[in-house]
């Protein structure tokens, strides 16, 4: 069993910043890619962030110049920063990770896991 727990959000003042963490735990052989989407009211799930195995980032344009993806390795987290926030922000952060896990008495497994989702609230 592997579970991704998401911690920060909440609210923010306009031009402030954020920092979101998301730990995964649980039966682990590896982690390959992790990221960050979120969902506005009303609208679908976007991708925010991804950061490969190799550490390669990758971002949406409407938050690049401001976001920063990364990995803590040895705790199996992943975090973002995003500053200068405004109200378009404002949404439920989920964590993503495609990991290895383990079976037992067979080979470990890839799957897609998703965390519960953060709420974040950008207010001016």
């Amino acid at each position: 069993q592997v579970q991704l727990v998401e911690f920060g959000g909440g609210s923010v003042q306009a031009g402030g910043s954020l920092r979101l963490s998301c730990a995964a735990s649980g039966s682990i052989t590896a982690i390959y890619d992790m990221a960050w989407y979120r969902q506005a009211p009303g609208k679908q799930r976007e991708l925010v962030a991804s950061i490969t195995w190799g550490s390669l980032a990758t971002y949406a344009d409407s938050v690049k110049e401001r976001s920063s993806i990364s990995r803590d390795w040895d705790a199996n987290t992943v975090l973002l920063q995003m500053y200068n926030l405004d109200a378009a922000d404002t949404g439920v952060y989920y964590c993503n990770a495609h990991i290895l896990e383990r079976q037992s008495g067979g080979p470990s497994v890839r799957r897609e896991y998703w965390g519960q989702g953060t709420q974040v609230t950008v207010s001016s």
